[in-house]
């Protein structure tokens, strides 16, 4: 047979699309040529491919030979497309049954020894194929576990590309239909299925992974059978807080549970600081935005890196969603398929807006705004930040999402964050009240503070001030300071109540909710307004900056535990808003 066809996913930000790679063999000067649009690394292929095959044990073609990756005009980039060009190309010769390809999607590099190596972005991918109508995905054994995560597709592990050419032929693969140890911490995903190769001669033998496997053992749920089994697009929502696809989706917060701050950083380390403690609850509870100002030493990063503690796990269609954001940037940690912490992300403020809001030359990358979603943004020394690096972030901060655009190509990025700025209250960051008085004029401070634009601290929903701690004030706050498990609990009993009432819309926290809806469906009594209207009417607070202060009302009434805001949770709302909580 001189025409054969493949199948493999071409990623454009976290959403894949189905690639069909056709190979036709014919006589004519021996070459192999690529067409549909291909990047630099996809062009190395062709020598990648021939190696692999030859080494493989396999014959190469000495004639003509066309590959061409429809749809043409979807830019493809990355070497993910070896495993199913070399696979379309053997079938094309005749080596292996060309009916074994069609509902098979092919992900993974060649080395030129044919190994299987494996690829970024496998989540996402295995997500479209199953949407795309697929039922198996063939990808290296280190993406297996990744890609088990996926309902309603069965994976198949293979170590090499002559491996995968003697299970096409029909020999018997090596199943693992119930791995064994595979937490998330654990790559016991495969062990069951490594150890029947060994068994039968060695590793060189596909596994196979029935569909949804990895989920009970990773704390997901099976999905349900049939079509409502599969995800929807790319496995995630197409825009962020609208819900999950079916299949992936599970209870967001709510069935989230609190647990032991990781890396031993509690927030009972934060002494001296009550405002500041409490404020981070807050924020935490309703996902509200903060901003810290204060000299050095007084505990602004200790609290940003302590904020991740109080935050619940990732649900189910959360976590999911993260993962897939990781695995396209390369960042899943190694036998960790999928990611159930809150991302923390603490770029330096020498980063691009590249690195920060995500693009590229290239292949698109998601930034630092995407690799923190569901979780926390902290951007310390905020004014040393690029200017246009800081406006950048205002678009996902309305929209919760990262929209990069390109010349014919558009890539979305989820980015629904906590963001978290720190800053020295002046250039010399001395403090106001020090032996060592702060002697930067009005002017430089208002200068040095001015780095960050209007419309950016307006989005800001939380402003505190540190002042240095004496020693009476250290000792005396050691008896009010509590650890993170208990703060956690409260922040998780908030975001129970607030899910609670925001049952069959698309948001689960305070901070999600649109101003229109706001105003419509959740504005409290007329008279708890009072203390609004006055900053209103005074100027002093923004229409955006109003329902903003509404938000954090409500989040106050859930840490209370009461039905409504009152005027007490809006006056310190406004408080909080304007930096006057101390």
């Amino acid at each position: 047979m001189a025409l054969a066809r493949a199948h493999a996913i071409a990623l454009v930000g976290v959403q894949g699309h189905p690639v069909e790679i056709e190979a036709d063999i014919e006589n004519g000067m021996v070459a192999l040529l690529l067409v549909g649009l291909p990047d630099t690394a996809l062009r190395e292929a062709r020598d990648r491919i021939r190696s692999a095959i030859i080494n493989s044990g396999e014959s190469w073609p000495s004639r003509r030979i066309t590959v061409g990756l429809s749809p043409a005009s979807l830019p493809k980039r990355g070497s993910g497309f070896d495993l199913g060009i070399a696979t379309a190309i053997l079938a094309a010769s005749g080596a292996v049954p060309a009916r074994r390809l069609r509902d098979l999607v092919l992900i993974g590099e060649l080395g030129l020894d044919g190994r299987v190596r494996p690829v970024p972005g496998v989540l996402p991918a295995a997500a479209a194929a199953a949407a795309g109508g697929f039922g198996s995905v063939v990808v290296a054994r280190e993406n297996a576990a990744e890609a088990a995560l996926v309902p309603g597709l069965t994976v198949i592990a293979a170590p090499t590309l002559r491996a995968l050419a003697g299970w096409l032929r029909g020999r018997e693969p090596a199943r693992d239909a119930a791995p064994a140890g595979g937490g998330p911490e654990s790559p016991g995903l495969l062990a069951g299925a490594a150890r029947a190769a060994e068994d039968r001669g060695g590793g060189d033998v596909v596994a196979v992974i029935d569909a949804g496997a990895a989920r009970p053992a990773l704390g997901l749920p099976r999905p349900a059978s049939g079509a409502a089994g599969r995800p929807g697009r790319a496995g995630i929502p197409a825009r962020p807080g609208q819900g999950a696809g079916p299949g992936l989706a599970g209870p967001a917060c709510p069935q989230a549970s609190a647990r032991v701050p990781p890396g031993g950083k509690d927030l009972a380390d934060l002494v001296g600081q009550p405002v500041a403690r409490r404020a981070a609850e807050i924020c935490a509870a309703g996902g509200h935005h903060l901003m810290l100002i204060g000299p050095p030493g007084t505990g602004k990063t200790m609290l940003a890196e302590r904020i991740p503690a109080v935050l619940p796990r990732l649900g189910p269609s959360e976590a999911l969603e993260v993962t897939a954001i990781h695995s396209v940037a390369g960042t899943l940690p190694p036998g960790c398929p999928l990611v159930t912490e809150p991302p923390f992300c603490a770029p330096h403020h020498t980063a691009s807006r590249a690195a920060i809001v995500g693009g590229g030359s290239g292949i698109f990358r998601p930034g630092a705004a995407s690799l923190a979603h569901h979780g926390c943004l902290f951007l310390d020394e905020a004014p040393e930040f690029a200017r246009d690096v800081l406006d950048a972030l205002r678009q996902p901060l309305e929209s919760g999402e990262v929209v990069v655009a390109r010349a014919g190509l558009t890539a979305r990025f989820p980015a629904r964050f906590m963001l978290i700025l720190a800053a020295n209250p002046c250039p010399c960051a001395s403090a106001r009240t020090a032996a060592a008085a702060c002697e930067c004029t009005p002017l430089a401070r208002r200068r040095y503070l001015a780095r960050l634009s209007g419309p950016l601290l307006d989005r800001i929903d939380v402003k505190v001030e540190f002042l240095p701690v004496r020693r009476a004030e250290l000792l005396s706050d050691r008896a009010f300071t509590e650890a993170s498990a208990v703060v956690a609990e409260r922040v998780l009993a908030a975001r129970q109540r607030a899910a609670a009432r925001l049952a069959g819309t698309p948001w689960r926290l305070n901070a999600q909710i649109p101003g229109s809806e706001l105003r419509r469906s959740f504005a409290p009594p007329h008279g708890a307004l009072a203390p609004l209207e006055r900053a209103m009417d005074l100027g002093q607070i923004s229409a955006r900056g109003a329902d903003r202060v509404i938000r954090l009302s409500w989040t106050l009434a859930d840490l209370a535990g009461r039905p409504r805001p009152g005027s007490d949770e809006v006056g310190y709302a406004l408080g909080l808003w304007l930096g006057m909580s101390r």
